[in-house]
């Protein structure tokens, strides 16, 4: 079959750099399942990106559909026929509905019964007749934040200013908001031209000429290799955050490295306030020496060529100057500020118009910690640094730093609590208990910001749980799954059988009485308990547990996190065993009767066999053992001892019938059962571990 490249590319206003790489993302997905859906054959597929344009090109595309026989199932023979053999309505539209003249209907047995079938042959069509409905696809692309343009209806990212859409060396027609299709592109807006692209081959090497590097993962290594040659030169370290790398790539076409300087005296300021200005301002990179320390020196990205870099700089120093020293001049007014003003401020700002302030909530975080210090059974000194760090943990939203920059919130009040002379342990605190801030993040390593963290968190997660604020779907405007994830992360590091059940109790109660909440206590509970077991579900699954073990140990008790886990990695560790199996076997067996007990009461004289006993002595010293170990964290001793329970328990199904005539040894036997699946399913419902 003759093959052609094909080539969409959709010019536009520079579109934000956060949008690029997803929209482009989404149009190879959406034209992916287009293909497909047209049964339309291609060899490669792929996406390029940059601020003014995003394409697609496809290589090796089918000029013709391929042909479709298939056969479709219709109706029974009984419906579709008559007493006299005549074709019913049902068989008519079923012959109408798949383009076949009833003539054409014929059966087939299918389990035992008739039934009408028809083979719909269609010839395949011309892919260029096809190809203008991939209109659709790009009108039909969401962002998350679309604008209008002219007096056109459609919405898009940013204004549509020119379309290339060939297929071979022939263009394919559309015209999407006054805009349409051909085959001519523009090159970089102050270095390039406007150019004919000759084909889809060609296209990559073309723009290049223009000044425009297409292929995003080629501008970022054309950076990365500058910033390297740089480091080389100078001597310097420039430390890469991946998050500032992607939006400079998606912010250029045609990227040259140039750096700069500043006063020395700005380093006076804190190295986050410095780094953080320098990218959340002007995207600039930070420069250190060897040892690690931040130097006068900042690396940006030139949307352009090498020429007159020197004059870019020497402006990029003027705009930085002026950003570095507002930055100072709010360091040195925030230092003015003392800490009972500030938290006498926050009582004027609303955390929720439901939850209160944030006064409320650094109150709730104080009983919250108190509380979990408590259980924890934490020292004087400890539990008196975690009250301090829960009453001004939050002092520092009220500054002109972290109006400024909201990310630097903890980081300033640290700073500032150290230098209005708190302890080391408090003023630490502030910063840890934003942590961990994202996935990978760092976590407290200090108890008492471990603390806090929970606390806060906790408050968060359960307040907007109260007032009906439940994640759905990818919906999550306040973070929760974040913050859930964070409490997670913290007791698994420590180690902390803090059950999670009793923290929302904790956390419930700090709002006050149930008439003050919106819903149920019970209710509220519930949906907690749903959405920690999808985070500790994620945890397990990051760590390459089988998806069958992760089922089985969260359907027992989820509320001790580090349980959890640990006993996860025990059953992962044993289905190396070859017998490991044939316990599960047996357990399941346990498990399946157990269900028609009654009730669990054991009267050991009822017993009729010697393997009666020797069981019910076996489940004695099992649940001792397992107790034991399970107070001491050894997991896997407390699955290696109801382990010892198979032999016991095949010799009972093997030596007794359980479902005697005799009553009352019917029900002792099902209540030693209902016993043994108790002890046995409160380490794991091992009913859903699956074996090949």
């Amino acid at each position: 079959m003759s093959k052609r490249d094909l080539l969409l590319e959709i010019g536009t206003e520079e579109m934000p750099a956060r949008f690029i790489a997803g929209a482009a993302e989404q149009l190879k997905e959406k034209v992916e399942k287009w293909l497909q859906t047209e049964r339309i054959a291609y060899d490669n597929l792929q996406v390029f990106e940059t601020p003014r344009r995003l394409t697609l090109l496809a290589t090796g595309v089918a000029e013709k559909q391929a042909d479709r026989n298939e056969e479709a199932k219709g109706p029974a023979r009984k419906i579709a026929q008559d007493e006299a053999g005549n074709w019913t309505k049902a068989a008519l539209g079923f012959a109408r509905s798949n383009g076949v003249e009833p003539d054409a209907l014929y059966f087939k047995e299918v389990n035992g019964v008739e039934y009408v079938f028809a083979r719909k042959n269609e010839a395949g069509r011309e892919t260029i007749q096809l190809l203008p409905a991939i209109r659709e696809i790009i009108v039909g692309m969401t962002f998350p934040k679309n604008m209008r343009w002219g007096a056109y209806e459609l919405k898009w990212a940013r204004p549509i200013r020119w379309l290339v859409f060939l297929y071979g060396t022939e263009t394919v027609d559309i015209e999407i908001a006054g805009v349409k299709s051909g085959r001519t592109t523009r090159g970089h807006r102050f270095l390039g031209e406007t150019f004919t692209v000759d084909s889809p081959a060609s296209y990559v090497a073309q723009l290049e000429e223009q000044h425009v590097i297409v292929d995003p993962a080629k501008r970022r290594e054309l950076i990365l290799n500058q910033l390297h040659a740089l480091e080389k030169e100078h001597g310097w370290r420039i430390p890469i955050d991946e998050g500032l790398l992607d939006e400079v790539v998606h912010l250029v076409e045609y990227p040259t490295v140039l750096y700069g300087s500043f006063d020395p005296a700005f380093l006076q300021i804190p190295r986050e306030v410095l780094i953080t200005s320098m990218r959340e301002h002007q995207r600039y990179f930070p420069v250190e020496n060897e040892a690690g320390a931040l130097q006068p020196h900042f690396v940006t990205v030139r949307n352009g060529d090498a020429r007159s870099l020197d004059v870019v700089a020497k402006g990029n120093e003027k705009v930085l100057r002026a950003r570095l020293s507002d930055a100072r001049f709010f360091y040195e007014e925030d230092q003015k500020l003392k800490i009972d003003d500030c938290l006498k401020r926050l009582e004027t700002i609303v955390f929720h118009e439901e939850l209160g302030t944030i006064g409320d909530k650094v109150r709730r975080i104080g009983r919250n910690a108190q509380q979990i210090a408590e259980r924890l059974g934490l020292g004087a000194g400890e539990t008196g640094r975690i009250a301090r760090i829960a009453q001004i943990a939050k002092f520092d939203l009220v500054t002109n730093m972290v109006g400024e920059f909201p990310e630097l919130q903890g980081i300033m009040g640290e700073d500032y609590a150290r230098k209005a002379g708190e302890p080391e342990g408090v003023a630490r605190g502030i910063f840890e208990h934003y942590l961990p801030r994202f996935a990978g993040d760092q976590l407290p390593r200090s108890v008492e910001g471990a603390v806090v963290s929970i606390a806060d968190k906790l408050d968060t997660i359960v307040g907007c749980f109260s007032i009906g604020i439940v994640p759905t779907g990818s919906a999550d405007p306040y973070g929760l799954r974040r913050l859930a994830a964070g409490i997670v992360s913290i007791l698994l590091d420590r180690g902390w059988k803090l059950p999670l059940t009793e923290l929302w109790e904790i956390a419930l109660q700090s709002y006050g009485s149930p008439a003050e909440k919106k819903r149920a206590a019970d209710e509220i509970k519930r949906d907690l308990a749903d959405f920690f077991t999808l985070r500790l579900k994620n945890v397990l699954q990051e760590s390459e547990v089988r998806y069958d073990i992760v089922d089985a140990v969260l359907a027992a008790d989820m509320a001790v996190v580090p349980d959890v886990t640990g006993k996860a990695k025990a059953l992962m560790a044993a289905l190396q065993s070859d017998d490991f199996k044939l316990t599960v076997e047996q357990f399941t067996r346990v498990n399946n009767l157990a269900q028609k007990a009654e009730a669990d009461e054991i009267d050991a004289s009822l017993f009729q066999e010697e393997v009666e006993r020797t069981l019910y002595q076996a489940y004695l010293s099992v649940e001792k053992e397992a107790s034991g170990k399970a107070a001491q964290g050894d997991l896997t001793g407390v699955l290696a001892a109801l382990s010892t329970l198979r032999e016991p328990i095949r010799s009972f199904f093997d030596g007794v019938m359980v479902m005697a005539e005799d009553e009352r040894v019917r029900r002792n036997r099902l209540a030693l059962l209902k016993r043994l699946s108790c002890l046995i399913q409160d380490y794991a419902d091992f009913t859903k571990i699956v074996f090949a």
